[in-house]
């Protein structure tokens, strides 16, 4: 019986884990940004603002995958929001009105924005900051090399506005609640059907010819989220000194 190899099982986990980590962090992030411009302006709303403009490119493209997606399965879609609003604890930065379907169409007009996101995050990854080379040094255990080739990219002629593209379509491309709540029956029907696949000994060989056709695609994906992590991360940190003298002066 064939089964799944140990690179891609590895290169699937690292996928779950940084989307894990950066549905996290994008919104330390983005309280840590709103945060700043309140201590600045003393206004909520301009915080909302704020994160709002700051996103903008990103907002456009999530909903814009929501609005594609549903059209294409066929759905009615309209009502094309972009703007901040409060939405309980939460800030929604745009919204797209999509008819009502079964499951299977509304979890993936929910997770367009997330597929979507990915896909041109691993394309400027791949081509403006060869991140493959990142995660192969981090693969490695040589933190210095991985490092160096993030700063590499950042001091390129035109670095920064790419990571800005990064920046803004990383943190805008994972699912609200709304978004991920059609997508829970498929996740438990999915887990299900895989359980009943292994159960009753269905051949493997083919699922595992699959995964490891996609694995490097994958593998791709995996270095640009892990190129957006250290951003984040550099970024949340950068902030931490501002908001606290910020807030002191207040």
């Amino acid at each position: 019986m064939t089964t799944v190899d140990a690179y891609t099982l590895t290169i699937l986990s690292l996928l779950l884990l940084s989307l894990l980590a950066m549905a996290a962090l994008s919104r330390a992030v983005s309280l840590r940004i709103q945060a700043v411009i309140y201590y600045l302006t003393g206004s909520p709303d301009l915080a909302s603002v704020g994160i709002f403009l700051l996103l903008l490119p990103g907002v456009f493209l999530h909903e814009g995958a929501h609005w594609l997606t549903a059209r294409l399965l066929g759905l009615r879609a309209g009502k094309f929001r972009v703007w901040p609003t409060k939405q309980g604890a939460y800030i929604g930065l745009g919204s797209v009105s999509v008819e009502r379907a079964d499951i299977w169409r509304e979890s993936l007009v929910g997770i367009a924005p997330l597929v979507v996101g990915n896909l041109v995050l691993a394309l400027i990854g791949w081509r403006v900051f060869t991140t493959p080379m990142l995660l192969a040094a981090l693969a490695a255990g040589e933190l210095a090399a991985a490092f160096s080739s993030f700063w590499a990219g950042l001091r390129a002629s035109d670095g920064l506005a790419w990571a800005y593209a990064i920046f803004v379509v990383g943190n805008s491309m994972m699912p609200s609640a709304s978004d991920r709540e059609p997508f829970k029956p498929v996740l438990l029907y999915t887990v299900f059907a895989a359980l009943v696949y292994v159960i009753v000994g269905l051949p493997l060989a083919p699922l595992a010819q699959l995964l490891g056709w996609i694995a490097p695609a994958i593998e791709i994906s995996v270095g640009a989220l892990i190129f957006l992590l250290v951003l984040d991360g550099l970024v949340w940190l950068a902030l931490w000194p501002v908001e606290w003298l910020l807030r002191r002066g207040r």
